[in-house]
C-alpha cells in the first residue's frame, strides 16, 4: 500500500504554495490571496499564508482543508532578522513556490532562494504609497538588483506592466500580466428614480481611508455637490476605516454635512452596501486594478473614478462611467452631478460595466491564469533540474 500511495503521489503531485504579504488585513491584494487559496483546486494545492508583520481576523475569510498561517512579527523600519525567520519557516515547510505581493515582500526572493524554494513569483498590485509613480531611485535600484532572483513578475494592470518593462527594465519574458477578477452577484432590483421616493440619491465608496485613496478630495467634491442640491436629495456613504477617518469627519462637521455623510467602518458584507448605492466613486491618487471598482461594476453601478494607474483599463469613458483627473474636486463634483441629473444614463452605464466585468475580469479567468503560471513554472523548473 505504501508503494501504491507513492506512485499516485508521483503521478499527480500536490503543489505547496506559500503566499507572502506585508500584513494580512482587509485589502485588495489580500482578497486576491484569499480567493487563490479558496479557489485553486484543493486536490492540487496546499497553501501557507505568511505575514511579515501580523495576522488579523481577515484570516477567517480563508478556507482550505490544509491551510497554514504564520506571522513573522516584523518590527517597524529595517528588521533584517525577519528574513532569517522567513528562511527558517520556508526550510521547515518546504514550499514549491513562494508568491509574494508588493514591494515590501520583494526582498524575500533572497531567503527563498537560500531556503531552496524552487520558484519565486512577485506580484505588483500597486506601487508603494511613498512612491506612487514608481520612479523613486532606491526602489527602482532594489527591483533591478533582484530581477535575477525572481522567476515571474505579475502586474495586475496594463499600467503596471508598461512600468515594469519601460521604467524598471524587467525582461518581457519574465512578465506575466494577470488582471484581477471578481464574482458577478445577482442583479439588484431597480431602485426608484429620484423623486419617486423619499430615498436620497446615494453616492458610495469602499476602501481603506489612507491618504493615497484621497477621501478628502471626495469630501471636497461632495461639499460642492451639496451646495447645489436640496439637503434631503443626496448622501455620501463611505465603507471602510483608516487614519484619514478623523480628517474626513472634521470636514463633514466644518461644512455641516454630518447628516449627509455616513462612515460605516469595516464591513464583511460589502455587497449589501453596493446594493444601496446609486453611484460608486473612486477618488484615489494611485491604483493598480482596484477590486472595489470591479465589484461596483459587477453590481451594475455606474462609476466615477480618477484617471490613475490601471483604472482606465477598467472604465470605458461615457460607456461604463466617468474618468476625472486626480485631486480635482470640481471635476469630480461635475461628474457626480451629471449622474444625479441623468439617472437613466447611469443605469445603462452600470449594466455596461457589469457586462465588461463578465467578459474581461471574471474570477474564473483570474484563478485559471494563476494556476497556469504556478504549474508552468514548476514544470519548467523540473525540466531544468
Amino acid at each position: 500500500m505504501k508503494t501504491h500511495a507513492s506512485s499516485l503521489h508521483f503521478a499527480r503531485p500536490r503543489m505547496r504554495i506559500a503566499h507572502l504579504v506585508h500584513r494580512l488585513d482587509i485589502g485588495g491584494l489580500e482578497t486576491v490571496v484569499a480567493h487563490l487559496v479558496n479557489r485553486l483546486p484543493p486536490d492540487r494545492f496546499d497553501h501557507a499564508v505568511i505575514s511579515l508583520t501580523e495576522l488579523t481576523s481577515f484570516r477567517e475569510r480563508i478556507h482550505h482543508p490544509r491551510i497554514t498561517f504564520h506571522a513573522l512579527h516584523k518590527k517597524p523600519g529595517q528588521d533584517l532578522a525577519v528574513w532569517v525567520r522567513l528562511w527558517r519557516f520556508l526550510r521547515a515547510w518546504r514550499p514549491d513556490l513562494l508568491h509574494a505581493c508588493n514591494l515590501a515582500t520583494l526582498e524575500a526572493a533572497i531567503p527563498a532562494r537560500l531556503a531552496g524554494v524552487p520558484a519565486f513569483v512577485h506580484a505588483e498590485h500597486g506601487r508603494d504609497t511613498h512612491d506612487p509613480d514608481g520612479t523613486k531611485v532606491k526602489y527602482l535600484l532594489l527591483r533591478r538588483l533582484l530581477i535575477p532572483w525572481v522567476d515571474a513578475f505579475v502586474p495586475v494592470s496594463g499600467d503596471l506592466e508598461r512600468w515594469m518593462r519601460h521604467t524598471v527594465g524587467i525582461p518581457a519574458r519574465k512578465i506575466h500580466p494577470i488582471l484581477n477578477g471578481v464574482l458577478l452577484p445577482p442583479l439588484r432590483p431597480l431602485r426608484p428614480e429620484p423623486g419617486e421616493s423619499a430615498q436620497p440619491f446615494t453616492i458610495g465608496t469602499v476602501g481603506r481611508m489612507w491618504p493615497i485613496k484621497d477621501h478628502l478630495n471626495l469630501m471636497r467634491a461632495f461639499q460642492r455637490v451639496c451646495q447645489r442640491l436640496p439637503a434631503a436629495s443626496v448622501r455620501l456613504v463611505i465603507v471602510g476605516d483608516g487614519p484619514e477617518r478623523a480628517a474626513v469627519e472634521a470636514h463633514a462637521a466644518r461644512w455641516n454635512l454630518e447628516d449627509r455623510v455616513r462612515i460605516t467602518g469595516w464591513q464583511t458584507d460589502v455587497l449589501a452596501f453596493l446594493r444601496e448605492f446609486d453611484l460608486f466613486v473612486l477618488p484615489s491618487k494611485a491604483e493598480g486594478t482596484p477590486l472595489t471598482l470591479l465589484e461596483a461594476m459587477a453590481a451594475a453601478l455606474p462609476v466615477v473614478a480618477t484617471r490613475v494607474g490601471g483604472v482606465p483599463d477598467l472604465v470605458v469613458e461615457n460607456q461604463t462611467g466617468r474618468l476625472v483627473p486626480p485631486g480635482d474636486p470640481d471635476a469630480l463634483a461635475d461628474a457626480m452631478l451629471d449622474y444625479l441629473a441623468h439617472p437613466a444614463q447611469g443605469r445603462l452605464h452600470g449594466l455596461a460595466g457589469r457586462q465588461r466585468v463578465e467578459s474581461r475580469f471574471s474570477m474564473d479567468g483570474m484563478i485559471e491564469a494563476y494556476q497556469r503560471l504556478f504549474e508552468g513554472l514548476l514544470v519548467t523548473k523540473n525540466q531544468d533540474s
